[in-house]
């Protein structure tokens, strides 16, 4: 009979719990999801063209896009909080979010107020220790320490704050698409560094070469 309590309640605990669950979705900032392409953001932002920066090209495609909500017309966008968000894609997918919040907007306010906040949405944080890094945001420092995460299996979610913007920031990613787009750039950097010394090598016998080639078209023309 206790055993069968026990299950019951446990069943009654996790049919409470799943609108909870369902509620938390990791994967979504206002009308952007992690894993959407870019032709379907580009149908959710204001921006014809669509410009986006390309980072690498081997391994894998790695492209970059900016959005200022403060000039944009799109609601997704709209935010009087925002400064600037920032998305990466990997091979056309969205595996990576980054969103500054406007100094102004967030002057006065603590860390722990900004927990609360984001908490409000994504449901209670986890205290760490750890770094997050940003391997081609210029904005940014290489690595950055985590105030709070919100997390499950496919998502994470993490507080920071800019050394160099003094800012908040929020980064959010796909883990599966951001593991494989860090091995890409760390693959990109050993195959650029593999390439740039025969790219001297060759560029240093072109050199020779056209040297020899004008030296011996002058030895034909030259006349004292």
């Amino acid at each position: 009979m206790k055993m069968m309590r026990r299950v019951v309640f446990s069943l009654v605990m996790i049919l409470l719990s799943a609108p909870l669950i369902r509620g938390q979705d990791l994967s979504k900032y206002r009308g952007f999801s992690l894993g959407m392409s870019l032709p379907e953001l580009s149908n959710q932002v204001d921006l014809r063209p669509l410009q986006t920066k390309l980072i690498q090209k081997r391994p894998a495609v790695i492209q970059e896009l900016t959005c200022w909500p403060g000039g944009s017309s799109d609601y997704s966008l709209q935010a009087d909080s925002i400064w600037q968000i920032f998305f990466s894609f990997y091979n056309g997918q969205l595996f990576r979010i980054l969103v500054t919040y406007d100094q102004d907007a967030t002057h006065g306010l603590t860390a722990e107020d900004m927990v609360q906040a984001i908490s409000k949405k994504y449901g209670t944080a986890t205290r760490t220790a750890g770094e997050i890094s940003f391997p081609t945001n210029e904005l940014y420092r290489t690595t950055e320490k985590v105030i709070a995460r919100w997390e499950d299996s496919q998502y994470s979610i993490n507080l920071v704050r800019s050394r160099f913007l003094n800012s908040f920031a929020l980064v959010m990613f796909s883990k599966r698409l951001d593991a494989q787009a860090e091995a890409a750039i760390a693959k990109s950097l050993k195959m650029k560094g593999q390439e740039d010394p025969q790219k001297e090598i060759d560029r240093q016998e072109k050199k020779t070469g056209d040297l020899e080639a004008a030296r011996q078209k002058n030895r034909r023309i030259f006349r004292r």
